[in-house]
């Protein structure tokens, strides 16, 4: 392996790493000197099923470039398994630095059509299964006095997508995950950040394409290879990051974003308190310049990728 200094002696868990972007991430770990706990249930795209091979085979590739890494096959959804994950990192490997909450699944449905079940699982592997293995990973982190903990949000919570109202609200509710792990365990040195990443997977091949506009989408992202997400996680992952902590990112091709995060815009008072007559003949009027429109992802990166 090359150039191990970065994370030379690091130990990580990724989830979901089996396939796509969760792959190239535990990849460049170990190529950059982590030992990886390689977690993939080798589900489906909507969560279906178990499959051992895709864990396998990514440490099967680490171990033959002379890495370190270990498979894992348990779901995250389960607290259990998340804190035997945990488990297992410290008895191969000795301790546990970095977490990177990347195992996901998607079930789209328009919203009025979108079953409890639809719902259940996508929250379930997204949002609590970060929970668990962070939770997990918490008690070593505080008592070690140092941890990284990356979660991969996306553009669909952030900003909005069609058919995806489980998915964003996982995926958004991810980064209020991210900011108050950042918020409660900065005094034990422990960071904690949200990336929302561009990259062409087999979620995101499920996705139908209904018209000329969505094959020109998927065309643009298809350009956007799960590798050039991985630097800026490894990034993160290193000790030279510690000061970086509570951000959102975007990684899209070879473009990196920090974006914003709400903060009020613009504010209006009244000295004898508002009634709802008054808000909407003057709040609402006045803030209505500022609102924000109702855009999906496509509309706000509609510039080719770098």
């Amino acid at each position: 392996m090359s150039d191990k200094a970065l994370l030379d002696g690091k130990v990580a868990i990724v989830t979901g790493a089996g396939r796509g972007v969760g792959r190239e991430i535990a990849l460049l770990m170990a190529q950059k000197g982590a030992s990886v706990v390689v977690n993939d249930l080798g589900g489906t795209g909507g969560g279906e099923g178990e499959d051992a091979l895709p864990a396998t085979e990514v440490v099967n590739e680490i171990k033959a470039a002379g890495g370190n890494a270990v498979a894992n096959f348990d779901s995250v959804t389960d607290s259990a398994a998340a804190q035997g994950m945990v488990d297992q990192a410290i008895e191969n490997f000795g301790k546990l630095d970095i977490v990177v909450n990347n195992a996901g699944i998607v079930r789209d449905a328009i919203f009025h059509k979108m079953t409890e079940d639809e719902w259940d699982q996508v929250i379930a592997v997204h949002l609590k299964g970060a929970y668990n293995v962070s939770r997990a990973a918490a008690t070593v982190f505080r008592e070690q006095q140092s941890g990284r903990m990356i979660h991969m949000t996306s553009t669909s919570g952030l900003i909005g997508n069609f058919g995806q109202a489980n998915y964003a609200a996982a995926k958004l509710g991810m980064v209020g995950l991210s900011r108050s792990v950042a918020l409660d365990m900065a005094r034990y040195n422990v960071t904690s950040n949200a990336i929302g990443p561009f990259a062409w997977s087999r979620l995101i091949g499920t996705i139908p394409i209904k018209s000329e506009e969505e094959r020109i989408r998927v065309e643009r992202l298809k350009s956007m290879t799960p590798a050039k997400v991985a630097p800026l996680v490894a990034a993160l992952a290193s000790d030279a990051a510690q000061n970086v902590s509570g951000q959102v990112f975007v990684s899209r091709g070879s473009e990196v974003m920090l974006l914003s995060q709400p903060r009020p815009v613009r504010s209006m008072a009244r000295p004898d308190g508002w009634t709802p007559e008054s808000i909407l003949e003057h709040a609402f009027p006045a803030f209505s310049s500022t609102l924000v429109p109702l855009e999906r992802s496509a509309d706000v990166f509609c510039w080719d990728p770098v």
